[in-house]
């Protein structure tokens, strides 16, 4: 595809009618312009003439507001990058940036989604998996990064319950003493806050087995994650119905057996997702595989995961990445997961 060129530069003149003003204007376009490893530098300078056309007590909202739109609609830029270290490096920038936005703008709808999301997602991918691994060769360490993960992913959930305190004043509370009843605030157009909120708190909750108090509060998350399938089951090509595989092994209560409902769930992400993401395999494996100890389904659904092709779907490209990771590092534990292996 023909690149595009570059807007024209202009230069242009900086009216701030205070000295704040005009110190916030130079701090923030400084930002902007780092914040171009993530976006086109074309549209960093974009956001610097939007800046600089501010003036007086206006600028400040206008600045956050702006940046805080244009990171929050960001993200597949990272999402289609063939390299997780250097967005294992990039990353922590972003969500720094979305914080220090959030401190001026608390309420801003875009930027409490992508906190939530974005914390969630970086916990994962670069902070938890690696717990995973180093945990054979240094307990202490893994256990040091456990923690971290499970902070990361309390501070994406705060920033979902913020999101939909924001919506529906008072949510949070209601949540905490009805959980299915609150739930039943959430509209449509809440199911992107609802599932990270769901899944932050749910992440957090599985790297916490000796904290009874936030053991808890499943049934808050079981509320939300069901509210949001009952919501929009296709949200994100399957997103729910891919976390719901490993959920439905240890959800506390339900309808026959957890495993064929962890399988309707399979079937269904795999069905949403083309088949063309790792994730649905990846969560079969370890959650339903590893519980019936069927080595055998276990490797075939791994080696499915390691077959899909990266580039196939490059919105999706990360995200495969990631979870192809994953699968190599379950492979590798196979003698260590089941009593009695299969050799294939």
């Amino acid at each position: 595809m023909k690149e595009s060129a570059p807007p024209t530069r202009r230069k242009i003149v900086l009216t701030a009618s205070t000295p704040e003003a005009n110190k916030f204007v130079r701090n923030m376009i400084h930002q902007v312009i780092q914040a171009g490893r993530r976006f086109s530098r074309g549209m960093a300078h974009g956001w610097v003439a939007v800046l600089l056309l501010a003036t007086g007590c206006s600028i400040r909202k206008m600045a956050v507001n702006t940046l805080g739109d244009a990171l929050a609609a960001g993200g597949t830029a990272f999402a289609s990058d063939d390299d997780p270290e250097l967005v294992k490096a990039a990353a922590p920038f972003s969500l720094k940036l979305m914080e220090s936005l959030l401190a001026e703008s608390p309420n801003h709808p875009g930027l409490l989604f992508a906190a939530a999301s974005g914390f969630t997602q970086y916990a994962y991918a670069f902070v938890q998996q690696e717990g995973d691994e180093m945990e054979e060769k240094d307990l202490a360490a893994a256990k040091a990064m456990r923690g971290r993960a499970r902070r990361l992913y309390l501070r994406a959930r705060n920033y979902g319950l913020r999101g939909l305190e924001a919506r529906h004043r008072g949510f949070e509370k209601a949540l905490r003493e009805n959980p299915k009843a609150a739930v039943e605030s959430a509209g449509a157009g809440d199911v992107p806050l609802v599932y990270w909120t769901a899944v932050s708190w749910a992440a957090a909750i599985s790297v916490s087995k000796d904290d009874p108090d936030l053991i808890g509060d499943l049934p808050f998350v079981e509320a939300l994650v069901d509210r949001a399938l009952e919501l929009n089951e296709g949200y994100d090509h399957g997103a729910i119905h891919s976390f719901l595989i490993s959920y439905e092994m240890s959800r506390p209560v339900g309808e026959g057996d957890p495993a064929d409902r962890a399988r309707r769930h399979f079937d269904r992400a795999m069905e949403l997702g083309g088949g063309r993401l790792a994730g649905p395999l990846v969560a079969l494996a370890e959650s339903v595989a590893v519980q019936k100890q069927d080595a055998r389904e276990f490797r075939s659904l791994l080696d499915r995961a390691l077959a899909i092709n990266p580039d196939a779907q490059p919105e999706w490209r990360l995200a495969n990445l990631v979870m192809q990771r994953r699968a190599r590092w379950l492979l590798s534990r196979t003698d260590e997961l089941f009593l009695t292996p299969e050799k294939q």
